[in-house]
Order: C-alpha cells, then structure tokens, then sequence
C-alpha cells in the first residue's frame, strides 16, 4: 500500500443523533404555521418518486420514519419537530416547489434529500435563510452555495478515492468508463491527477448518453487485457448494469474491475446479477459498508419499510444528515438559544465538529474548513473508504477513512 492519509480513530462518541426524539407529520403541501410556534419545528426531506430509474422514495420514507421511530421520546429540545416530505417529480418546476414549500413553512432545515436541481431549488433556499443539510451532491451548488452543509465529497472524491485504490493494488494502467459530460470531463481530470505521482497510465473512456455500444466501450477500457490493466466505472446504475453485462461478455482474464459506490452498490450484488462479474473487484464508497454496524441504528429504524433501501446512499447521506441536524440542534439547546434557521446556520458555521457515529469523521464547516476551491468551497468531507467484493457482499477492504483532499486541491500525496 502506498502512503496515503488514513484515520482509524476519529469516532469520538455516539451522537444524540436519532435518539433526540422527533414527532411527526408528514405531508406535501398545506398550512404549517410559524416555525417554533406551539412548541414546534418544521424541516423537510424532498426526492423524485413516481418517475421510474431517478426515484428514491427511500430518501423521503426514511424521514417518516425516523419521526415514526422516535415519536415518544420528546422532541427536539423540548418542542416537536414536523417533518415535511415532498416529491420534486424529477424536474426542475418540482424541486422549486418543494423549496417553495419549505419557505411557506418556515422550516429550520431542508435535511438529506435527493434532486439533480440545485440550480433551480438553492437559490429560492438562499432568499428563504434555510439551511440545507447533507443534500446528495449532484449538482455544484451544493458545493458551493454558503447554505449548503454536504455530508459527504459527492463523485470527485469517489473517483480520486478509486484512483488511490487501484494504484495500491498495482494498477499500471486505468480506464474511466464515465459519460461524455462537462462532469464526467472533471472526473476525469480528477483521476489524471489521483494516478500522476504514480506512473499509472489514466485512459479516458467517454460513455454518449445515447445508444452506447456497450461492448465497444468494454473493448476500449480492456485494451490488450494485460495484467496491471485496471477499469475504474463511473456510470449511473442503470447504465453500470449495462457495461457489467458487457464486460462479463468479454470475460477478461487479467484486467481488474473497480467502481464508485452508486454506480454499483450492494442491492445489485444482492440480486445476483452482477455477483459473479464483481467478485473480487474493488470499490470506494463515501461510508463504511452496508454490513457495518454503523449502520445498525438505521436498519432498526428502516425495517418495517420495505421502500427503504439501507444501501443505498441516498439513503444513508439523509440518515448522516439527521444526525447532523440533531446534533446541531442540541447544542443550539445546551447554550440556550433557540432554533431557528439563522441560529442553526450560525451553529453549522462556527467550526464545532459534529460527529455522526463512524458514519465519515466528524464534519465541521467552519472557514478553515473549506475546500480552497473556486467550485466547491462547501466539499469539507474528503474522506473515503475501500471497499471489496467478496462472495456477493461489499466488505472493507481496510478498516477506516482514506483522505484525499490533495487530489481535489490539485496537490501531491502525503508522504
């Protein structure tokens, strides 16, 4: 292994978290009244649902559940918080409106959530003073956006992550299989910059958005099929499915396979279609694996749901993204100051580290904090973590966070 930043022990203590006790009333829509009024907050989840592949009504459910699991304990500082659930349909219109929404209803927080939209929904958050908290990280506004408070490093950390995880298992040679996209462009610059100090060979594999040749795409990422010869998958999961299928086809004999959590994660292991192609193959994830017991606390909470699925990261970044929220507030009510959306932001902004239970290290979006980077200021999380495919089930490929903040800042690794 090559000498990269790690950290084993920055999981200081459980987080009130979810333990913090929610009431709840969820809903789209209608009158709420004032925020606090009546010995209540307001906050809301938004995500697509009803749209077919872009949906993740297990963002939204989540949050119903949480308020469901943790009713009777007493609220957040002793006043109930409502938690508002709202379908952005996939467009741009649906995710203003939920913003909207959530202005109407002087909420505290927008927390979690899922929308390719951010262009359109962050501005109307900004004009309302509303935080948002640990948003998927799809588009550069939440990177970059003072109210925005991401959880985790969106898709460049994964990549530059995967880049570092394929050069320690001796990579000489990688192709990113990414969409010909301006994004997927920044990918690959970030890979380039991740292999360089190394003398691995990046290739770059652009994937059109429509009809790709798949095999063609396998067969420019394979090469001559040489050991050393490493593939690293950037595709949507639709998309991975695809290439997965094709590259079982081609069934290479010497090339390694690796992916970004998302492109592949484990409910397409669980059902058994790409298991056999995957076995041994690399990932880098934002979090530890779905079979870590971090994860124990949300698989509680999501059991009687069937919409939710534990592995997916969308669901996982909004369960982060609580117990930010929840942590922030109870500090807020340790000091004695009301929660409001300006207190709440003033809390997130004034560098206490917040800890969200070995989910990432503690986060904490204080000045010193930010990313020195004209896109993406707010990308404080720069922490991943290595994964394995192993009989059919993601496992750590080494215990603890992997660091690589260098690579998005265009440095050099630690040595």
């Amino acid at each position: 292994m090559d000498n990269m930043s790690m950290t084993n022990g920055r999981r200081a203590g459980a987080v009130p978290a979810l333990g913090a006790a929610l009431a709840l009333l969820t809903g789209c829509g209608g009158s709420t009244g004032a925020t606090g009024a009546g010995g209540e907050y307001t906050v809301m989840t938004w995500a697509p649902s009803g749209t077919g592949s872009a949906d993740r009504e297990g963002v939204t459910a989540l949050a119903g559940a949480i308020g469901r699991a943790t009713a009777a304990r007493g609220g957040v500082g002793g006043h109930r918080l409502r938690v508002l659930t709202c379908n952005e349909h996939g467009t741009a219109d649906g995710a203003t409106a939920c913003a909207r929404q959530a202005a109407v209803a002087h909420a505290v927080a927008v927390i979690g959530s899922y929308s390719e939209f951010g262009e359109s929904f962050m501005p109307v958050l900004e004009q309302a003073g509303i935080p948002y908290i640990g948003g998927y990280g799809m588009t550069g506004p939440e990177f970059s956006s003072p109210y925005s408070y991401p959880v985790a490093g969106g898709t460049p950390t994964l990549i530059a992550g995967s880049g570092r995880q394929l050069v320690a298992a001796g990579c000489r040679q990688i192709a990113l299989v990414r969409s010909d996209t301006r994004a997927g462009d920044t990918l690959a610059r970030y890979l380039a910059t991740a292999v360089a100090q190394s003398g691995v060979k990046p290739v770059d594999v652009k994937v059109p958005d429509k009809d790709p040749d798949y095999p063609a795409v396998v067969r420019k990422a394979l090469g001559e099929d040489r050991p050393g010869t490493c593939v690293s998958n950037a595709l949507a999961p639709d998309r991975s499915g695809k290439l997965l299928e094709a590259y079982g086809k081609a069934a290479p004999r010497n090339t390694r396979f690796g992916s970004v959590i998302g492109s592949v994660q484990q409910s397409a292991l669980s059902a058994g279609g790409a298991a056999a192609t995957l076995n041994g193959s690399f990932a880098t994830g934002w979090y530890p694996p779905q079979s870590s017991r971090v994860w124990d606390e949300l698989r509680t909470t999501a059991a009687d749901d069937r919409r939710i699925d534990t592995s997916d990261l969308g669901v996982q970044t909004t369960w982060v993204a609580y117990q930010v929220f929840l942590q922030a507030a109870d500090r807020l009510r340790e000091a004695g100051t009301p929660l409001s959306a300006k207190t709440l932001r003033t809390q997130l902004d004034s560098g206490d580290t917040l800890d969200t239970g070995g989910a990432t290290p503690p986060l904490t979006w204080g000045m010193t904090d930010m990313l020195p980077s004209a896109e993406s200021p707010r990308l404080v999380n720069t922490w991943v973590t290595f994964q394995q495919v192993r009989d059919g089930r993601l496992t750590e490929q080494q215990s603890g966070f992997v660091d690589v903040r260098w690579v998005l800042t265009g440095g050099k690794p630690p040595q």
